[in-house]
């Protein structure tokens, strides 16, 4: 059986996915799994060892490229698609494929294997995705009810062998803080400023842990802003790949972070993880997932002040 997932974007929703990616894998054990996303996540999903092939031009900017992937796709001849895009884009792709397109698990009108429930808006990724395989036959017993569908497993990113991923690399050594104060450059209202990471920086030190900053090579300004305030921070910034950002969470006494990817890796990798959203986005629909994740939400992140979430952090360490 040749069977394509997809999953394109972004960073936190591709980590929660791979719940139901390792779902799809264990239902089919002897198919040919290929996943279709795009390259930031290439590493990772080979990584996993969930997938036979990975083809990163799911996401076509122009419209020859577009056409030499539906093309590859006809040529495939799967027999089974897993839509967990579930976007315009997606749904688009299967139909591109008609008349003969593969049974398809999604939200496509017309599919085979639709993802019908009139709830599904509503509900957390994790269930929702988990939701979506019962309706396509492969969960019976999927954890559909609000807060039960487990994170996801990302035990092959911590292997412990692999000097990459030691803390002692990066000048690390427990107790130490994670904080992570970036999120994506056109959602600036999904960001607690530099000024509050900078005092809470400075609080969590006074308490004994070393503190360092994740991000990538475009936090380098919040990273220098968040130092002014407290000068004995590790910056990390633009050093780190996903697997390490998991690795060095997997050993930290507490991460706090803004409603971003690399927090999500935080959480699924066990990392106590104390998360600040806004209004921007609703956690019931895409908290991170872990063995210890608090939320913190207000109506602005530019309101919350740093005793907040100081304490909220200190109730998470102790719990």
């Amino acid at each position: 059986m040749r069977i394509l997932v997809i999953k394109l974007a972004a960073l936190g929703d591709v980590v929660l996915a791979f719940a139901a990616m390792r779902r799809i894998r264990d239902a089919h054990p002897g198919a040919q799994i290929t996943l279709l996303t795009t390259p930031p996540y290439a590493g990772l999903a080979t990584a996993s060892g969930l997938f036979d092939h990975v083809e990163t031009d799911g996401r076509p900017r122009r419209i020859g490229a577009l056409l030499s992937m539906l093309r590859r796709l006809r040529r495939a001849r799967y027999d089974l698609v897993y839509d967990l895009q579930t976007s315009s884009r997606s749904s688009g792709y299967f139909y591109a494929l008609w008349p003969r397109p593969p049974r398809w698990s999604g939200i496509a009108a017309g599919c085979a294997l639709p993802h019908a429930n009139p709830d599904r808006d509503g509900m957390h990724t994790l269930e929702r995705q988990a939701d979506q395989l019962k309706a396509a036959g492969i969960w019976d017993d999927a954890p559909t009810a609000p807060g039960t569908a487990p994170p996801p497993d990302l035990g092959f990113m911590l292997r412990a062998d692999d000097p990459r991923l030691a803390p002692e690399r990066f000048g690390l050594t427990p107790p130490y803080a994670l904080l992570i104060p970036g999120a994506s450059p056109h959602r600036p209202e999904k960001r607690w400023p530099a000024a509050g990471y900078g005092q809470l920086a400075a609080a969590l030190e006074r308490e004994g842990l070393r503190v360092a900053l994740i991000g990538g090579a475009a936090e380098a300004g919040l990273a220098e802003a968040i130092g002014a305030q407290a000068p004995g921070v590790v910056n990390l910034t633009g050093q780190t790949d996903f697997a390490q950002v998991a690795a060095l969470a997997a050993h930290a006494d507490l991460v706090v972070g803004n409603d971003t990817g690399p927090t999500h890796l935080a959480a699924a990798a066990g990392a106590p993880t104390l998360v600040l959203f806004s209004q921007a986005s609703d956690p019931a629909l895409c908290a991170p997932r872990g063995r210890r994740v608090s939320v913190l939400r207000v109506s602005r992140l530019d309101d919350l002040d740093v005793n907040t979430v100081f304490d909220a952090a200190r109730d998470l360490r102790t719990a």
